[in-house]
């Protein structure tokens, strides 16, 4: 059977059922004893094991078989759950995400998985999986070798293929003083001719020579008896070697009263647990049931871009034949015209709400994300998450991942104090973080939220002032929150002390550099002692946008209209100088000019012997300015088109497109011309 034609759809399901276990687990680290829980778990990581099997990933397999049976204990009563059952659990969800990535890349979904497996299988026998890879003790108290299902499986399969396996004792001299060295030594001689397949003690006990002067390896080669002997003895201050056929038949036995005694064990709770499930199926079966009524089709990302495309090309042959009938000025072309775009208004719709994806997308990586840095930092977070039905397109969900992980690291870190730090402030030991998005006109507004310790406003501007981001003079004149906004300059960082998480400067410019290149923007405002927020603005979507177009003499140019508050006219009179810069009084604000003809060198070819001008007043976050243009065309859709890779940094532009009449306009950024 070819496997080739279903890899899409078991990356694409692999993927599903791994996000829904992780949602799970978090929800089960809060109610612990809630059965329907674990079951759905189960019923994923079931599936999971079975798609991976079926498609010949072994690895895949082996680490969600094993951890299936530690949630088949679970289930079954045979474990209770606690944050270190479900730490282990977590890591096996990384490893079985990373092979799946693998798989996504190219690669084969290889993993060395042998550590992660022990620890779980530790786990469902009831026995301390932290010590699992320490040093195991037979009932005379001397080190010994032990095997699980995964160890029997690799021993099993390399003695078929003809593979000589072997138990080791190496003995070290007493006046050894380098333990760890002379046992790195056999290891890296052992791995010239075979491999290592488990240690007692571990190697991390070696290294660190918490071991007396014996330890014990299991060993897979090609060579035989006495030469393995021959290549461990020439390494010196051994004393002894002792080396034993591996006797596949007692193990085997051993597995298979192992197995007898599950079997035994899950029948006693056989009834227990199958009421369980009955009394707790009811929610999955109307999950389904909801799932059946909302008919769905899974379509390959790339077909909805060829579509989006075509139907781009489209936009632009309809505004030609607008321009078309309006030069003509036939009723029956024009009558045929609107109809016309009213249609493709609407096909223009649902094209973009077919690319359009639930910010949930994004937002269901953080809860883990948070649960792992708030044991890092030893900190007590609760992460509040409103609005992750709100819709984006695609292009924004794929880039917009990255900044709100630095902005709820940032929050973490600098943001939510020590449950010791809240306690004596006054506050709950517990730190709350709300991720919110919601719709507003056109763009889609993400607000990340803190109760911490809030910006000192002060410690902002001394960094500030040291850098050289800012002068003395104009210091003395910033608003707060304009102080504020200096945390997103380049470099800048108010962090004591560097660490991991965050406080090397290289986050929040970051941030607002990458919203930016989405057509966005990023504030931050805060009260000292109770917390800080960061709104982040994003257009709805990239590819058809609405502008008001220009004239620069002969030349079109594209304004975006997010970035507009209003047109105006201007008279001559009203313009004043202010530090070599011409500024008008808009709204009781100074506002400075740029004119663009100057800007883009265009060439002049008529004066203006009007008394005012024709102004674009555009917004960047809380700064103004005044575009200055020689008229006014009109507001149009438009698609937004790349320049290509030729003209990858041009000043202020950030695209352009096809007008009706074949014209080419540029599309202006806004934000880089506030600067």
């Amino acid at each position: 059977m070819e496997m080739n034609q279903y890899l899409d759809l078991f990356i694409d399901e692999s993927r599903e059922h791994l996000q829904n276990i992780n949602e799970n687990l978090l929800e089960l680290e809060k109610d612990p004893t809630n059965l329907a829980i674990v079951n759905e778990i189960f019923r994923s990581a079931h599936t999971l094991k079975g798609m991976s099997a079926t498609m010949g990933y072994e690895d895949l397999a082996n680490l969600t078989h094993q951890m299936e049976n530690v949630l088949d204990a679970i289930r079954n009563n045979k474990l209770t759950v606690n944050s270190s059952i479900l730490d282990v659990v977590f890591q096996s969800i990384d490893d079985l995400e990373a092979m799946v990535e693998s798989i996504a890349t190219g690669g084969d979904g290889k993993r060395d998985v042998k550590e992660i497996v022990r620890k779980l299988a530790a786990i469902e026998k009831g026995t301390d999986f932290t010590d699992e890879q320490e040093t195991v003790k037979n009932d005379s108290g001397q080190l010994t070798l032990q095997y699980d299902d995964y160890d029997y499986a690799v021993i099993e399969q390399s003695m078929e293929q003809g593979f000589n396996v072997y138990e080791i004792r190496i003995e070290l001299t007493s006046s050894c003083i380098l333990k760890a060295a002379r046992s790195f030594m056999v290891f890296e001689a052992l791995e010239q001719n075979g491999e290592i397949l488990k240690s007692n003690p571990s190697v991390d006990k070696l290294e660190t020579e918490q071991f007396d002067a014996v330890f014990y390896v299991t060993f897979v080669t090609k060579i035989d008896f006495s030469d393995v002997k021959n290549v461990i003895m020439k390494i010196s201050e051994i004393n002894s070697v002792e080396i034993t056929s591996f006797d596949l038949s007692r193990m085997k036995q051993e597995v298979e009263h192992n197995e007898a005694a599950k079997v035994i064990a899950a029948a006693e709770n056989e009834v227990a647990a199958t009421a369980t499930v009955v009394e707790t199926n009811d929610q999955p079966k109307n999950k389904a049931a909801n799932q059946a009524n909302s008919k769905t089709i899974r379509v390959n990302i790339e077909r909805l871009d060829i579509l989006m495309n075509l139907f781009e090309e489209l936009v632009i042959d309809r505004g030609r034949l607008e321009q078309i009938s309006r030069d003509l000025s036939h009723v029956e072309l024009q009558e045929t015209v609107e109809r016309m775009t009213r249609v493709s208004s609407d096909l223009q719709s649902i094209i973009l709400n077919m690319r359009m994806i639930p910010i949930d997308t994004v937002f269901n990586r953080f809860p883990r994300m948070v649960r792992q840095l708030s044991k890092d930092l030893n900190k007590k977070i609760d992460l509040q998450i409103f609005g992750a039905e709100t819709e984006l397109d695609r292009t924004v969900i794929d880039e917009i991942g990255d900044p709100l992980v630095h902005l709820i690291r940032n929050a973490l870190d600098h943001g939510i104090e020590t449950p010791e730090v809240r306690v004596s402030k006054g506050k709950p030991e517990t730190g709350t973080v709300q991720l919110k998005a919601f719709h507003s006109g056109n763009h889609v507004f993400i607000e990340v939220k803190e109760d911490g310790a809030g910006i000192n406003r002060d410690k902002v501007l001394e960094k500030a002032l040291k850098n050289k981001i800012i002068t003395e003079q104009q210091a003395s004149t910033l608003t707060d929150k304009q102080v504020y906004e200096l945390i997103f300059a380049s470099g800048f960082s108010t962090a004591e002390v560097l660490s991991d998480i965050s406080g090397r400067g290289v986050g929040l410019d970051v941030v607002k550099s990458k919203i930016e290149s989405l057509g966005g923007t990023v504030s931050v405002d805060s009260v000292l002692g109770h917390g800080t927020t960061f709104s982040v603005q994003l257009p709805l979507t990239l590819s058809i946008i609405s502008v008001m177009l220009v004239e620069l003499q002969k030349e079109k140019y594209a304004i975006p209209l997010s970035s507009i508050i209003e047109t105006a006219f201007i008279k001559k009179t009203d313009i004043m100088s202010a530090h070599n810069q011409k500024v008008i009084d808009f709204r009781g604000k100074v506002v400075p000019l740029l004119y663009l003809n100057d800007l883009f060198n265009v060439p002049t070819e008529t004066t203006n012997t009007t008394d005012g001008i024709s102004v674009v007043i555009v917004r960047k976050g809380d700064k103004l300015a005044g575009l200055v243009v020689d008229s006014f065309i009109g507001q149009q859709e438009i698609v937004l088109k790349s320049l290509g890779n030729y003209l990858t940094n041009v000043f202020a532009i950030s695209g352009a497109t096809i007008l009706g009449d074949g014209q080419v306009a540029l599309i202006l950024d806004c934000n880089a011309l506030i600067k």
